[in-house]
């Protein structure tokens, strides 16, 4: 079932209205008709409800309630992902992933290593680009919210963002301890904010690494392999839901 994000003044009474880009895609992309059905979440209360299409009209689309329940998709613990910019397209793929695994937020970060420099003219229009990806994600996975994507930051940005942050831990190819890797990520708790550093294709440099575990990161190893960036961030998201989903 499709789902589409209103607003709570969307709801009144037993309909619900459906505005704004969503409308043309209802109507040419799926080519949906009246009568079918679709979900509508309120990402400031987290209710979902269960709608049927009663009137397709050129700027709105008017659905009748069926029911109404608690979205309940989300995890335990708030995860933010904090990724260095990576080549090409990767960044799409990651962020894709990133909000079907559960992340809360996602952070662009311009690391040391990192190839891509964004010019700050372009960093509005493809930091839209990435929101809009990250809704279209959330639509697809049935999330209750749609995960921010941050401005970029610089790497020394990032780690006064997660500074008060109850776990910070930031893949690193040259820590060692897989036990130590379990413990961290068995100690992920309910109610918790968690950073996750992951590096552009280069990795991080040694004084970044430095510098995070100044800011209280703690270094992790996610196996004897060196995974590709793009990797790295779905291998530890992925164990993290695997500890917080309930």
């Amino acid at each position: 079932m499709y789902q589409f994000f209103i607003e709570p003044s969307a709801v009144e009474k037993e309909t619900v209205e459906i505005t704004g880009p969503d409308v043309n895609h209802i109507k040419n992309v799926l080519r949906m008709h009246v009568g079918e059905r679709i979900a509508a979440v309120n990402e400031t209360e987290g209710r979902k409800y269960l709608c049927e299409i009663r009137k397709l009209e050129e700027e709105c689309i008017l659905c009748g309630i069926l029911s109404e329940e608690e979205a309940d998709t989300e995890l335990s613990s708030k995860i933010y992902l904090f990724q260095g910019l990576p080549k090409g397209d990767k960044m799409e793929l990651i962020l894709q992933k990133a909000v079907e695994l559960g992340c809360f937020e996602v952070v662009p970060v311009a690391c040391r290593r990192c190839v891509v420099k964004l010019e700050e003219k372009k960093q509005k229009s493809r930091v839209q680009r990435w929101q809009s990806i990250s809704e279209a994600a959330a639509k697809q996975s049935g999330r209750r919210i749609i995960p921010r994507v941050h401005e970029v930051m610089r790497f020394s940005e990032a780690l006064a963002y997660a500074a008060d942050m109850d776990l910070c831990l930031i893949p690193y190819e040259k820590a060692a301890d897989m036990e130590e890797t379990r413990r961290l990520l068995g100690s992920a708790g309910a109610g918790q904010r968690i950073a996750v550093f992951i590096g552009p294709e280069g990795g991080f440099e040694k004084e970044e690494i430095e510098e995070a575990e100044k800011s209280g990161a703690v270094p992790v190893t996610l196996g004897r392999r060196i995974l590709r960036t793009e990797t790295a961030a779905i291998t530890i998201l992925s164990w993290l839901m695997y500890e917080l989903e309930t």
